[in-house]
């Protein structure tokens, strides 16, 4: 096997420059073990390329290495391929050409899972549920690993034909949806909670984050707004400026936002509020979670350091990272992690230290010895080293195993996509709720279906059991741990009576979902929100959340 001509004189150029390397950096040891490193990196890539019993892919082999060697660091430090800078820059600016659809695959079926409002599939006859068996004549179903997602996607104003499979409907039909631009929002929801409390769900920092949360405010303000709740659960953050901006809303001009400081001194940086605020007064609360993250916690810890609102929730990610963007040859990119952010109280709310792991590779978070105590504007004391915790902590709801089950396996989904044929219309997504009788209709319908669960108290028992039989006390014991498996022992159709609420609360979103959209999804949770309605609380009673803000 020969090395072609081109890859020959490729790895040669690798060669010469790593001879040149070793002479230039002989006398600096770091610049030295690189050039040495990368000597041997290519000579190795030259051995494999000539005798590994197959052929390989340079391309994928070096993507792979590129992959291992920046998880070695920390997960936001990525490579980005030629071939991948069209979904690079649907990351940051939130948009792209195609038709607004989120395809999901289960059990190799491609599954329209939600479809964004105002984009091409909303205005053609796409619905969620559909299975999408071709695209433009491409049988999904015969092929290895096809990418739906990249099939939809093309040029403006050209046509794509999907032939679908429909709920209730014997036969495949076939839908044109005409690809346009389409722009995920970052403020897929706002309106009036009550007569004068407004709330925003904020779910992305992308390029027109802050716009589209100004709009927001500035439309609520009209509607009434006089106590605003701003929501960034689930967001994992995205761009610094915006995050900035959108501080910069609710904190006086020229106040500091953030601090950057990494290796390159020269890219230290201190990000004030650069225009007038758009309001100082208006009671704030901002919502968050433990999937509350980077950008989502800048503008979380800034309201807490000014003591400017109230922040209800969980404590936050803890991912006080910052990523620069830098170009490389052929077209690629590479993110890479290259400071801390510090917020105004001068805390750094970075939780898991990648700098040093555990001999396994592991790393762990910032222990509680070692965080540092901080202080708000108002002298209310705050810790760095592990997110940001909210002022009114509300406990996190986790799903029974009964509702994780059915979730995971598409059952609370499938059962909408019937519901949702069945019945032509329903009432406002505020005011919509399963009667009994449809609820037991679920039951009925679901008792067929194949799903199965162990809860925690079952896995309990069975650890116990080990635990005994390893220590040679089962014998002791056995009579009794037979009689608690019996207590405890799940019934399914017992679950699905003694768990009615959560279920029933589940699916009454999910089918709100699919005849509004995310609007409908997210106002038909309202009733039962539990962040949601702590955050009402405090804000039936405003000497509670003045008396939160100057403790």
């Amino acid at each position: 096997m020969r090395l072609s001509k081109r890859f020959t004189l490729f790895f040669s150029s690798i060669l010469v420059a790593g001879s040149l390397a070793f002479y230039s950096f002989k006398t600096d040891d770091r610049f030295f073990e690189i050039a040495r490193n990368l000597d041997i990196y290519a000579t190795l890539f030259k051995e494999l390329n000539l005798y590994y019993v197959d052929e390989i892919n340079p391309n994928r082999m070096v993507k792979t290495s590129i992959d291992a060697m920046l998880k070695a660091l920390d997960p936001y430090t990525n490579f980005f391929a030629e071939d991948e800078i069209e979904d690079y820059r649907t990351m940051t600016t939130g948009r792209y050409n195609g038709i607004g659809a989120l395809i999901g695959q289960r059990q190799n079926r491609h599954i329209v899972l939600m479809i964004y409002e105002g984009t091409p599939a909303e205005k053609s006859d796409l619905r969620i549920g559909d299975e999408i068996l071709k695209i433009d004549g491409v049988d999904l179903r015969s092929r290895k690993d096809p990418d739906a997602g990249k099939l939809l996607k093309g040029a403006n104003n050209t046509a794509v034909k999907l032939t679908v499979q429909r709920y209730g409907q014997k036969n495949p039909v076939d839908v044109s949806v005409m690809r346009d631009v389409v722009k995920m929002t970052n403020v897929p929801y706002y309106g009036m909670i009550s007569d004068e409390v407004g709330y925003i769900d904020l779910k992305d920092f992308t390029a027109t984050a802050a716009r589209e949360v100004k709009t927001a405010v500035q439309e609520l303000k009209g509607k009434g707004m006089k106590k605003l709740i701003l929501d960034v659960r689930e967001n994992p953050g995205g761009l610094l400026n915006m995050a900035i901006d959108i501080s910069n809303m609710f904190i006086p001009k020229d106040s500091e936002v953030v601090t950057t400081k990494g290796k390159v001194t020269e890219w230290n940086k201190t990000y004030t509020a650069l225009s007038p605020s758009m309001d100082l007064d208006i009671p704030l609360i901002v919502l968050a979670n433990n999937r509350s993250a980077s950008a989502a916690e800048i503008v979380a810890g800034v309201i807490q350091d000014y003591d400017r609102g109230v922040l209800v929730g969980q404590r936050t990610f803890g991912k006080g990272l910052v990523q620069t963007t830098r170009e490389l040859s052929f077209n690629t990119k590479l993110k890479i992690t290259t400071a801390k952010y510090y917020i105004p109280s001068g805390r750094c709310i970075q939780a898991i230290d990648y700098s040093h792991r555990n001999a396994d590779g592991s790393v762990g978070k910032v222990p509680d010895s070692l965080k540092t105590a901080f202080k708000t504007k108002a002298g209310r004391v705050v810790y760095d080293g592990g997110g940001v915790l909210p002022d009114v902590v509300v406990e996190d709801h986790n799903p029974t195993p009964v509702a994780q089950s059915l979730t995971n396996k598409g059952l609370i989904f499938d059962y909408a996509v019937k519901y949702r044929q069945e019945h032509p219309t329903i009432k406002p997504a505020r005011e919509f709720r399963l009667t009994d009788a449809e609820y037991q209709d679920f039951a009925k319908w679901v008792s067929g279906k194949e799903y199965d669960y162990t809860t925690q108290v079952e896995k309990d028992l069975g650890t116990l059991e080990a635990s005994a039989r390893k220590e040679k006390y089962f014998d002791l014991i056995q009579d009794q741990l037979k009689a608690l498996k019996t207590k405890v022992s799940h019934s399914k159709d017992a679950d699905l009576t003694t768990f009615k609420p959560e279920l029933r609360n589940l699916l009454e979103q999910e089918i709100a979902g699919h005849y509004y959209l995310q609007r409908g999804m997210k106002e038909a949770s309202f009733a039962t929100d539990p962040e949601l309605k702590a955050a009402l609380d405090v804000f039936k009673d405003m000497t509670r959340y003045s008396s939160i803000l100057k403790k």
